[in-house]
């Protein structure tokens, strides 16, 4: 893939899952060096029928098999919206090396909201996070979403 603005990546990949009837999040791993794409996803959930199948796990799975390797430490994520608790997990377990998010999820979040899961004494990896990227754009994506299904 190339080397485009990976938060304006992780927003296509949140649209199209919009387009799909999904919640529109988006998620995608580049290289922390080269800013090289090698995975991305948006949500699945309602059509694998998989309650795991987030942009985040998804994109994941995709880089550890076609790299190899279940670690992903020369890694950064970009997603739409805060992790929740289950994808800051595998976040953490893939050593993914940096997080960059776009909305904040005051109800469902894990990182910033919720548990935490990052501040708790059991999490073996840490990665940097930077919240509010392109936040805006992220939070309209989620409210017009569910604006047109209310």
């Amino acid at each position: 893939m190339n080397n485009r603005n990976p938060m304006k990546s992780a927003i296509e990949e949140a649209l199209k899952a919009g387009e799909r009837g999904e919640v529109p999040v988006g998620a995608v791993l580049v290289d922390s060096a080269t800013g090289e794409i090698f995975a991305a996803a948006g949500n699945r959930t309602e059509e694998l029928g998989d309650p795991t199948a987030h942009a985040e796990v998804l994109a994941i799975r995709d880089a550890a098999m076609a790299g190899g390797n279940p670690r992903l430490e020369n890694c950064d994520l970009y997603v739409t919206l805060e992790p929740c608790a289950m994808c800051a997990a595998a976040i953490s377990f893939a050593r993914i090396r940096k997080l960059v998010f776009g909305a904040y999820d005051p109800k469902g979040g894990g990182v910033e909201h919720g548990p935490r899961f990052y501040d708790q004494p059991t999490c073996h990896h840490r990665p940097e996070v930077i919240g509010g990227v392109e936040e805006q754009a992220c939070g309209e994506l989620l409210k017009e979403f569910f604006r047109a299904r209310r």
